[in-house]
């Protein structure tokens, strides 16, 4: 267990400016002494107030050092994030490897610095796991990946949360607001029971610190079972509206997206990874963890009377206010991220995964395009007759068994950010798979140039 100055034990929350996080770090504070950590610096800034109670660090969570630096002093460990919101003016990759990297990278952390427990939230999954979709697959990977150490995993699984601030609650709300008339498609039938974020908060206090919720996996769920559709009336009914309703016999999922993101008013990028989700039977299998939330748990009427104002409006999800300034700060950094998959051959390391990159690389390119690696681990690209493009350099100090590492130390490319540029492939999923990413590299092109070149011909090589 880490250590702690205090006599109170340590949480480090990771995704603690959230709607679940923000109302975790509220119930928490009395009895814990409370790390928040977040890739953004404007919130860490902002939020490191003499009254907040938090110790708030910087930590981007795909950089293993810098994780490692903010779960320092952290006996426990709550893990609440995703990647649908960007982290670099550009970034290439899928959303399930960007969030798959980032939970290996906190559960090696954690490990590390001597975490007793790692507090996960995730998704209801369906019993027929056959075919499920992009989302849900992507919460179960996450769940794989923060399992993958010797630091027991807590795993609270839940479906719809209604909480103030909840991305899907707003589209919801929104939907019933400006829909008198709605026409749905087959899969509203689908039913689903939604908890309210109060009962969420609830199991993950209970399970905090307690050896028997130890590489548990528990089913929450609040009190009613509804269809999606029955969800849209009884929403019209909590705020006083009559809506009509009518079902088509069709799925139509791409039309549902674009329904949702008409008049929903959320990014695209929320809606698609929302409406796969919500497709899906998510009915909770009964365990003790929810059983016990049932005798207090909040109605789906309750649970949402929280979550609006006196006009039925959604409550501010509590990232909004700085959301500007974030982007601003990410656009002033001009950095790009590229996360790529693949699947790792049997009996394969990182290491050699890396060696046979360097073997290939001389051949790319011949005769205009050189790549030749000298002392088997330094890369130069060069183009003829300009000169040398790149220079990539083995990092050995920070390639442990899992992942190697290379910095970018120069060439006419590479520009002059404020952190190194890195490659890295790493070992994910107990080996099934290899992720090749590009962190912070700053180009020396101009961007719209760079996006239609550079950017382009990295993917290349990648695939």
């Amino acid at each position: 267990m880490a250590e702690s100055m205090s006599s109170r034990p340590t949480v480090a929350i990771a995704g603690a400016t959230g709607f679940v996080g923000t109302a975790v770090r509220d119930a928490l504070r009395e009895d814990y002494d409370l790390i928040g950590l977040t890739r953004s610096p404007v919130r860490a800034q902002e939020n490191a107030t003499e009254t907040s109670r938090v110790e708030w660090r910087h930590a981007d969570l795909f950089d293993p050092y810098a994780v490692r630096d903010g779960l320092a002093g952290a006996d426990y460990a709550i893990y609440l994030v995703h990647s649908m919101l960007p982290s670099a003016r550009l970034t290439q990759g899928q959303v399930a490897d960007l969030d798959l990297l980032q939970a290996d990278n906190f559960a090696r952390a954690a490990e590390a610095q001597g975490v007793e427990q790692i507090l996960y939230l995730g998704a209801l999954v369906p019993e027929d796991r056959d075919d499920l979709p992009f989302p849900l697959r992507r919460r179960l990977e996450i769940e794989r990946a923060l399992a993958s150490t010797s630091v027991p995993l807590t795993t609270l699984r839940a479906g719809l949360i209604v909480g103030a601030g909840g991305t899907w609650l707003r589209m919801l709300l929104n939907l019933v607001r400006r829909l008198p008339v709605m026409i749905l498609p087959s899969w509203t039938r689908a039913e689903t029971q939604p908890i309210g974020l109060r009962d969420v908060v609830r199991g993950l206090k209970k399970s905090l610190g307690h050896p028997e919720t130890y590489d548990a996996t528990y089913d929450v769920g609040g009190p009613d079972v509804m269809s999606y559709r029955e969800m849209l009336l009884r929403t019209a009914e909590e705020l006083g509206l009559r809506r009509w309703t009518t079902t088509v016999p069709m799925e139509s999922p791409r039309l549902s997206k674009l329904w949702v993101w008409l008049f929903g008013s959320v990014p695209w990028a929320l809606v698609t990874p929302v409406v796969d989700s919500l497709r899906f039977q998510t009915r909770v299998r009964t365990n003790e963890m929810h059983e016990w939330l049932l005798r207090d748990a909040l109605s789906f009427e309750e649970a949402l009377a929280a979550s609006v104002d006196e006009r039925g409006h959604p409550l501010p999800n509590p990232r909004d206010d700085l959301r500007d300034r974030e982007d601003a700060v990410i656009r002033n950094q001009s950095v790009a991220r590229s996360v790529q998959r693949m699947p790792c051959p049997p009996d394969f390391t990182a290491r050699d995964v890396a060696n046979e990159y360097l073997r290939w690389l001389p051949r790319l390119g011949w005769p205009m395009l050189k790549v030749h690696v000298e002392h088997g681990r330094i890369a130069h690209f060069e183009l003829r007759p300009v000169g040398t493009l790149l220079k990539l350099r083995f990092a050995a100090d920070r390639s442990p068994e899992g992942r190697q590492l290379f910095f970018v130390t120069g060439g006419l490319l590479a520009g002059k950010g404020d952190r190194s540029g890195r490659l890295e492939f790493r070992q994910v999923l107990n080996g099934e798979a290899v992720l090749a990413a590009v962190h912070d590299f700053a180009p020396r092109l101009p961007w719209y140039v760079y996006n239609s070149t550079q950017a382009i011909v990295h993917l290349g090589v990648m695939w």
